[in-house]
């Protein structure tokens, strides 16, 4: 199961052209394998569509929804144990959003 990064999900469910063929090979196998998608990367869309650096061309609520509705797609919710995760991450990385989706991974 991947976990997948905000460019990458928007790509993959609005403009597949955009993925790499590594990234779209993995996106095709979702509804086999599965994917996660932190929460955080719906809160980054909508930052995203407020400073108007990205139109759905849907309602966010309406988009979230078609996601929960994609076989083998869970949304994670953001939790004390990801952001302690995403503390003890062992790189620099300044973007939250982005360390906060790499801390969101399954549990054993």
């Amino acid at each position: 199961m991947v976990v997948l990064d905000t460019h990458v999900l928007v790509w993959w469910t609005l403009d597949p052209v955009q993925l790499s063929a590594p990234a779209k090979q993995i996106c095709n196998e979702i509804s086999n394998s599965g994917a996660m998608i932190s929460a955080i990367s719906l809160w980054e869309i909508g930052i995203k569509i407020k400073r108007g650096k990205l139109e759905l061309g849907i309602e966010l609520s309406d988009y979230v929804r078609r996601l929960q509705s994609l076989k083998g797609v869970a949304i994670i919710p953001v939790d004390v144990e990801h952001w302690l995760g995403n503390l003890n991450l062992p790189w620099e990385h300044r973007d939250p959003a982005d360390r906060t989706i790499v801390a969101t991974r399954p549990t054993p």
